[in-house]
């Protein structure tokens, strides 16, 4: 049960993060200057957009649960398992985020869907 619970803290907060991180770099937009100041420049902006901070924090907290329960569980469980963030990513980036998500993607995340429902036996 405790893996479980674990498993639902990593795919909930990686989720959050990778969604936090998206808008943020939409809105930011492409980076376009390369040398040191203009990276200088860029980085400090960055460390000032509320909702890119949020992300680093949602994905240390993935990073820590994740880490404790390979401390509780089998590799071959919580990797795989895991892997259940994209099937939340695809239904975010399509119905939140307005992006196109093709037949492809979609049917691979239900695949992703399958083979974590196996693990739940």
């Amino acid at each position: 049960m405790r893996a479980w619970i674990l498993l639902g803290i990593v795919v909930g907060s990686t989720v959050v993060g990778d969604l936090l991180q998206t808008v943020e770099m939409k809105r930011h937009g492409e980076i376009k200057e390369f040398h040191p100041r203009g990276l200088g420049k860029v980085i400090a902006t960055l460390a000032r957009r509320k909702f890119l901070i949020a992300s680093i924090v949602f994905m240390a907290f993935s990073f820590f649960a994740f880490m404790t329960m390979l401390e509780s569980s089998d590799l071959s469980f919580a990797v795989p398992a895991s892997a259940a963030t994209l099937v939340f990513e695809t239904f975010l980036a399509r119905f939140v985020l307005k992006e196109r998500v093709d037949s492809w993607r979609w049917a691979g995340a239900c695949l992703v869907a399958c083979g974590v429902a196996l693990l739940a036996r």
